[in-house]
């Protein structure tokens, strides 16, 4: 019988083939106390287990294939980080030494610890980093119980028969475990966790496969070799298939073969519309080696580049000056020229600052961390930290050309404080000697007062960003993270439409540049009415470049900017501007000029 089961589109297309069963790499656990004579003993096994581990995730990257996506090296990078981390290893050492816990139930300890702390931030990257923490503790577990538990996955075609397509079904997928995989092999993925952010999700779309996350008991649901159809698009998994069904999907998946042919001839084309409109279209990165996948996704340059990586997992034990410069320099370097747009840590209440514990810094915040001390409030209330991640950005300016991004600014008042620390930074470095680069300062639109107090922006700053995930939640009064209301989390509402746009036009109207690094950027159903809104200037995933350029270079601004007014009085815009898109007739891209970019 067919079902369907749902989760969240990550990754567009449409996957057919047998399911490909990973079962859970959950490890047992055993509990035990361990004689006080033999603690160093424990700890040493322990010490082995990481040493080991690390010393695997060494030979997974020295063997890389030189065509795997740079997204899984950088993720085997996060595991090596979390296994080097003292908050795991060492705390769990302090569990053997203080409770006399065997290593494996220290190391289940630790994990519940902090999977508390990673369950409360904020920031939808972080907290899904929780599940790189589980899988570096499971491969933990796995090597102090000497194979008990899964064996390394390593599934090659041969394995199955024949070459029949396969998709791969599982709870979860590490990133090293899927390095064992032949690119060749798995044409999408279904996961029961993760969300956009998961490593699953990163990786899918750097590898441009059909995947569906989220999809909570698919690994329950399916079975080995069943028949499954993987809608990418709408976040839709089939099982066992109608004929009629199957036939319909294989039709859209030859016609989604011919688009990404289509949209790979225009990576390098230049963006612009129709009617002459030069598009600013540029990547979102998150590490230093994200900067040759922007490049290969034909981006302008890079609009966001979150520098929470450094800071991730470190406790109080924060990057210091030389390590962010050095991080900032490769990211510029590795962008060839192009400018490089970097945002201040965007971290919550849920890590930890120098001198403060747990518990001080989260005093005002624990019941909502949206709402708490993060960002800008977070750099401004520990200004020598602040000061050292400003000094390597105006450092690393020196090799090429640099913005700085200052995240959730909201008033007049923090705007003055921000300046006052450039300042200050900018006198620190001249007096020392120390080249650095001329850099553009500008200010991420994401809180509604900011939205709504622009001219004190325009006055101070040299180019906004508008963070349309933040903006959406805070305007509707709805967390991302809570699945009770995720449902009314919508960027179609009367209200962020109308903030964008007068964003976008304030911004325009003062000269200023202004650009829209949420996920809205890279959702093509927003491009046209983007462009209709004045907006010149993109960023998203490296590949959503692609998808959003062909809108780009189908679109007259002079035609689509006449449906604004009547898409913003509507209580339901996003019906009214697809009324008016039906009206005006979208133009397409005429063979003449495809031909043109081949």
């Amino acid at each position: 019988m067919s079902i369907q089961i749902f989760g969240l589109p990550v990754s567009r297309g449409v996957a057919i083939g047998r399911a490909v069963l990973i079962a859970s790499g959950r490890v047992d656990v055993p509990h035990h106390f361990v004689d006080p004579a033999r603690v160093d003993e424990e700890i040493a096994r322990l010490t082995e287990a990481r040493d080991t581990v690390a010393v695997e995730f060494d030979a997974l990257k020295r063997d890389l294939p030189s065509d795997v996506p740079a997204e899984l090296a950088a993720l085997l990078d996060v595991h090596q980080m979390l296994l080097q981390d003292e908050a795991l290893i060492g705390a769990a050492g302090d569990w053997i030494r203080e409770r006399h816990y065997n290593a494996e139930w220290a190391l289940s300890a630790q994990l519940e610890v902090l999977a508390r702390q990673f369950d409360e931030m904020e920031d939808a990257y972080l907290r899904e980093r929780k599940a790189d923490l589980e899988q570096v503790v499971e491969r933990l577990l796995r090597v102090l119980g000497r194979g008990v538990g899964l064996p390394a996955m390593q599934p090659h075609a041969r394995d199955f028969g024949g070459d029949e397509p396969l998709v791969l079904v599982a709870s979860d997928i590490s990133p090293a475990d899927m390095l064992t995989f032949k690119r060749s092999v798995f044409t999408g993925f279904v996961t029961d966790v993760g969300g956009k952010t998961s490593h699953t999700a990163i990786v899918a779309r750097s590898m441009d496969i059909p995947a569906v996350v989220g999809a909570r008991q698919a690994s329950g649901l399916i079975r080995q070799d069943d028949c499954i159809i993987i809608d990418g698009d709408a976040g839709l998994v089939i099982v066992d298939p109608s004929p009629i069904v199957l036939e319909e999907y294989r039709f859209r998946q030859r016609q989604s073969e011919l688009e990404r042919s289509r949209l790979a001839r225009l990576r390098h084309t230049p963006a612009v519309t129709l009617d002459g409109e030069r598009i600013e279209l540029l990547a979102n990165i998150e590490m230093p080696e994200d900067a040759p996948v922007a490049l290969e996704a034909g981006s302008a340059g890079v609009g966001l580049f979150r520098s929470e990586f450094l800071f991730m997992g470190r406790g109080i034990d924060l990057p210091d000056e030389e390590e962010q410069y050095g991080a900032y320099r490769r990211a510029v370097e590795g962008m060839n020229g192009l400018p490089v747009t970097i945002r201040t840590v965007d971290i919550g209440a849920d890590k930890p600052l120098e001198g403060m514990t747990q518990s001080e810094l989260r005093h005002e915040s624990v019941l909502n961390p949206a709402l708490g001390l993060r960002a800008i409030r977070w750099s401004l209330s520990e200004p020598s930290m602040f000061r050292r991640q400003l000094r390597a950005l105006f450092r690393a300016a020196a090799h090429g050309p640099v913005k700085i991004l200052i995240p959730m600014l909201g008033s007049a008042h923090e705007i003055r404080q921000t300046l006052e620390q450039v300042a200050l930074v900018q006198r620190q470095l001249s007096e020392s000697g120390k080249p650095i680069g001329k850099v553009q300062l500008g200010a991420m639109i994401e809180v509604p007062a900011a939205a709504l107090t622009l001219p004190i922006f325009l006055k101070h700053f040299d180019f906004l960003s508008i963070g349309t995930n933040d903006l959406i939640q805070y305007t509707l009064a709805i967390d991302r993270a809570d699945e009770a209301v995720a449902h009314l989390y919508d960027p179609w509402h009367p209200a962020v439409l109308n903030l964008v746009y007068q964003t976008i036009q304030q911004a325009n109207a003062a000269g200023r540049g202004v650009s829209v690094c949420g996920e809205m950027a890279g959702d093509p159903a927003f491009t046209e009415l983007l462009l209709a809104m004045g907006l010149r200037s993109f960023s998203m995933h490296p590949t959503q470049v692609a998808a959003v350029k062909q809108r780009v270079l189908r679109a007259d601004t002079r035609r689509l900017a006449g449906a604004v007014d009547i898409v913003l009085a509507s209580d339901e815009p996003e019906k009214a501007w697809a009324e008016a898109q039906v009206a005006g007739g979208a133009p397409a891209l005429s063979p003449a000029r495809l031909a043109s970019v081949a």
